[in-house]
């Protein structure tokens, strides 16, 4: 749908049934982010607060709460992009059927960015840092966080908006050493365009000029996530999925604005300047905790006369940025396999955070004579996703061959799973990468960014049945009392909390010791936890736990562990320590007085009975 501005969209969505308003005042600290999470958690509404204490301007958060919601908002042109992004992994095809795919050509074209005058709606007033709405989402959080924001920054050998980057970077308003009005905090990650741009400017001693753009047509957030092939600008992406072009101009300081968006906050980065930014309630379900990142010093800050102020809560998944993840999957689930040769599929299993957990297939065609069937072309495969993009963050790289199983599903974890476990090879089968980059927000490993991944490649035809309960005269030694089958092959064994976490080589001598000569080829992984029962609860707790709270190179151990010419293997089951460590962050929990507030809010009638 082509909506000019995010109220177009607001009035749509509640003509239709797809927004509530909330027209009591509500706190920005903790209230307005634990509504959004129960409504999330129903699969609710899109949420408009009408009243945000301390502010002027409404606050919409849920916009993209469901995978239906999304494409409702885009139900005119999400088929159109499709075959776009298709198109630049494909191009030939165009050539191929001309008239086929000339409307969608013409979309492309039509789409490019259109610079306007200054007398747009965003020039309507100025105000400061502190008239914007100060939602803090979780209770040890560092202070308000814009968590939906469209960050640009221009190349500074190449400048204009066609070579610019935008893209979604957290950024603290308030808090911390940060003075109120004039300074904050941008956070991004590995990986991320801003990344070069800032290197380049850095280079130059230049400042970092960063316009940071916040809610306009909903097609501009989406295209600040979106992972663009090369040479497709998001700004022509936006317009291209908004079907209405991206309008921009430069204000007198030489900032790009976005004429459309609801606010726009501009400011510079100065080489190597930096302060303390965070904790912030993340997306693995942790805190990040306060690191050194870059210094915004803060220019102006434009609103248009309707503003509203849009927001997000994230957390441990699922939460709204699973469908931004899952409106991606729509509409790039074909073109990523393609830029990476015999991959046929690729899951960032979103209940184990994203990043932690790959699930892959490709083709194992290197030795189609061979009676022999290992894994060879799958390996390739493997380097080359680890080696790309943000596919590289990964900790776990679990990658079948396509011929074993033509019909094995990446998104379905439990039989994905099952069909690694029965044919794995521990002997072979496991590749380590030590001291690399992982993600920035997992503290599993050995410092910031810093850690250890492992791909479990596994090419050939069942080895083994796995084991669906624990058979007759199955024991652990003490003190591991307390132990559950997760799924078949799979046992989570709860550690005892007095037993500390730097006496894991002796835990792992403990079972070597007394499972050494055991029968247990229908038992091919054990996982260390502090709670067995959580963590057999489900596969989505299993995989959170076991894939954020463990770095490979050292929490992964094995009963009959060898090393031949620098490669680790073992006879026995893998046994993955995922117990949480002293350096890991502390785990998102919400403030039980607050909850009871929301509690009451459901109970008294309102937008919200029937809700949550």
């Amino acid at each position: 749908m082509g909506y000019p501005s995010l109220q177009a969209c607001i009035t749509d969505l509640e003509k239709h049934g797809h927004l509530i308003r909330i027209k009591e005042e509500v706190d920005p600290y903790l209230q307005m982010a634990a509504i959004h999470l129960r409504v999330f958690e129903h699969q609710g509404p899109a949420i408009l607060f009408e009243n945000v204490k301390g502010s002027k301007f409404p606050a919409v958060s849920n916009l993209f709460g469901t995978l239906e919601r999304s494409r409702f908002i885009f139900r005119d042109t999400l088929d159109k992009i499709k075959i776009l992004v298709n198109l630049k992994s494909d191009p030939i095809k165009a050539i191929k059927h001309p008239f086929k795919y000339a409307n969608v050509a013409l979309t492309a074209l039509s789409a490019l960015p259109l610079k306007v005058g200054s007398n747009a709606p965003i020039n309507f007033g100025r105000c400061h840092i502190s008239d914007l709405p100060q939602i803090v989402n979780w209770p040890k959080d560092g202070g308000p966080f814009v968590t939906m924001p469209q960050v640009y920054t221009e190349d500074a050998d190449k400048p204009g908006i066609m070579n610019a980057n935008l893209g979604m970077y957290r950024i603290q308003m308030a808090g911390n050493d940060y003075v109120l009005n004039e300074e904050a905090g941008l956070h991004y990650q590995l990986h991320r365009g801003i990344g070069v741009h800032q290197t380049k400017a850095n280079a130059k001693g230049l400042p970092l000029k960063v316009s940071i753009f916040v809610s306009g047509p909903p097609s501009h957030p989406v295209a600040a996530v979106m992972p663009l092939p090369e040479g497709l600008s998001e700004m022509t992406f936006a317009g291209a999925l908004g079907s209405r072009r991206f309008r921009y101009f430069y204000d007198k300081d030489g900032f790009c604005i976005s004429a459309d968006a609801d606010f726009v906050i501009t400011g510079t980065v100065m080489p190597h300047e930096n302060k303390p930014e965070g904790p912030f309630g993340d997306h693995l379900g942790y805190y990040s905790l306060k690191h050194p990142f870059p210094l915004l010093k803060v220019h102006n800050v434009y609103h248009r006369k309707d503003a509203t102020w849009s927001f997000t809560v994230v957390g441990r998944p699922p939460q709204e940025d699973t469908s931004f993840g899952a409106l991606i999957h729509d509409i790039t689930g074909s073109a990523i396999p393609k830029e990476i040769p015999g991959l046929h599929a690729v899951n960032a299993v979103d209940a184990a955070g994203v990043h932690p957990l790959l699930f892959a297939v490709g083709s194992e065609r290197y030795t189609p004579y061979s009676d022999e069937r290992k894994p060879q072309e799958i390996l390739t495969i493997a380097n080359h996703i680890l080696g790309s993009g943000q596919l590289s963050l990964a900790k776990y790289l679990f990658i079948a061959a396509k011929e074993d199983d033509p019909k094995l599903n990446v998104n379905n974890i439990g039989e994905f799973l099952k069909h690694i476990l029965q044919r794995i090879d521990l002997t072979r089968d496991l590749h380590f990468y030590t001291k690399t980059t992982i993600d920035t927000l997992d503290y599993s490993g050995s410092g910031l960014n810093s850690g250890s991944k492992v791909a479990l490649a596994v090419a050939g035809g069942i080895k083994r049945e796995l084991w669906n309960e624990l058979p007759a005269g199955f024991n652990l030694p003490r003190p591991f009392e307390t132990y559950k089958i997760v799924m078949p092959g799979i046992l989570a064994v709860e550690v005892p909390k007095n037993i500390k976490h730097s006496d894991a080589p002796l835990i792992f001598e403990i079972l070597e010791e007394h499972l050494k000569d055991a029968e247990l080829d229908g038992l091919p992984l054990m996982v260390l936890c502090d709670d067995a029962v959580f963590a057999a609860k489900n596969l989505d707790n299993f995989v959170w736990v076991t894939f954020t709270r463990s770095n490979p190179s050292h929490d992964i151990y094995g009963i009959n562990s060898f090393t031949e010419n620098k490669h680790w293997g073992c006879k026995g089951p893998l046994i993955i320590d995922a117990r949480i460590k002293p350096h890991h962050a502390p785990v998102l929990e919400r403030d039980p007085a607050v909850e009871k507030l929301v509690d009451k809010m459901g109970e008294q009638g309102g937008a919200l009975y029937g809700v949550i």
